[in-house]
Parts: structure tokens; C-alpha cells; sequence
């Protein structure tokens, strides 16, 4: 898929929320663990509310999505992968092509591996991605901001979990409104 226009703001028909390996003791040992995993779980449940599609990867051998993760999304089965960038499996290419949106919203772990090489293939596909910054993680903190860095340099655009939400609210008008601020509390 060609991105035919680049909007610099997420919008809710063309985002897709992608979560990548956030599984068993790699989750227990990233760095600024607690934070991360909260604005992920923040993340999810905002797009639940904009009704944002969500895929959610598991790297072969690191064991299941963690728990926190997968009670909030109980209808979604996780694309089982062994290339590190998610754009190396075909069930993720064929879940992300029926999507058909163009703006990519990541969060998960661990930054210098699956999230930077899927990022990567991603806008080498044409589509416009995302990186919830305050949403993915490294086991060593260098790591991570190497790897934003450099996708960065490459045309991955940083957020944040709260600004990303409100940039998909749009407005303080809209009915979501409460919902969205009882999440980033």
C-alpha cells in the first residue's frame, strides 16, 4: 500500500494501532516498565473508543502476549511471527492490507528490534507511521533511543500516548471527551 497523502495528524478512519510483543519475561524486564505498559494499555483502550483497529504481534519463543495486555483485547488473536519486523509474515501483511488504512500507530517492545525494523518496512511500504515514544521499550534504555533516533531520521514520526489520543479526539466537543480523559488520569 502507497500512501497517497501525508497527514502529519492521526485520523480515525485511516489509523491502525499496531502492538508488537508485548510478551512474557521480556515484558517483566524492559526499562521504565510500569510506564510503558500503562500507556499501552492506555493506548489500546483509546482506540477501543475511536473504534481503531488493533493488531497485536508475538515473536515465536518469547512466550504469550502478558496478561495486561490481552484482557484488553479479548477478541484479538495474535499474529504469531519469526521474522523480527512484522512485515516479514504474511498473515500480518494480509491483516494490515484488509485494514486498508495508512497511518500506523506502534507501541511495544523492544524498540531497537521488532519495533524499529517493522517501522522501518513500514514506511518503505509507503504507509505513515507513528511511534507511541512514551509506549515502547528496550531492556537497556540506550537501546531505545538509538533506535528512535534513527527512525526518526528515516520519517517515523514520535507521539505520545496522550497526544495521540487527544489528536484523534480532535475536539472537546466531541462526546468522547470524558471518556478519553478518564483513561489519561
Amino acid at each position: 500500500m502507497n500512501a497517497t497523502s501525508n497527514n502529519i495528524m492521526m485520523t480515525r478512519d485511516d489509523t491502525v494501532l499496531l502492538i508488537i510483543d508485548v510478551q512474557g519475561n521480556l515484558a517483566q524486564s524492559i526499562d521504565n516498565r510500569e510506564s510503558v505498559l500503562d500507556n499501552i494499555q492506555r493506548v489500546i483502550r483509546g482506540c477501543q473508543i475511536f473504534g481503531i483497529p488493533v493488531i497485536l504481534t508475538e515473536e515465536v519463543n518469547l512466550g504469550s502476549t502478558i496478561r495486561e495486555i490481552t484482557d484488553l483485547l479479548p477478541g484479538v488473536r495474535p499474529i504469531i511471527k519469526e521474522s523480527f519486523s512484522c512485515c516479514g509474515n504474511q498473515e500480518f501483511i494480509d491483516a494490515l492490507e484488509t485494514q486498508k488504512r495508512k497511518q500506523i500507530l506502534i507501541a511495544g517492545l523492544e524498540t531497537h528490534v521488532c519495533v524499529y525494523q517493522t517501522a522501518m518496512d513500514l514506511i518503505e511500504q509507503g504507509y505513515e507511521v507513528q511511534i507511541i515514544a512514551d509506549a515502547v521499550s528496550s531492556r537497556v534504555a540506550k537501546n531505545r533511543e538509538i533506535a528512535l533516533q534513527k527512525m526518526r531520521d528515516h520519517g517515523v514520526i514520535w507521539t505520545s500516548t496522550e497526544m495521540v489520543l487527544f489528536e484523534l479526539l480532535k475536539t472537546a466537543a466531541d462526546p468522547k471527551l470524558r471518556a478519553i480523559i478518564n483513561i489519561v488520569k
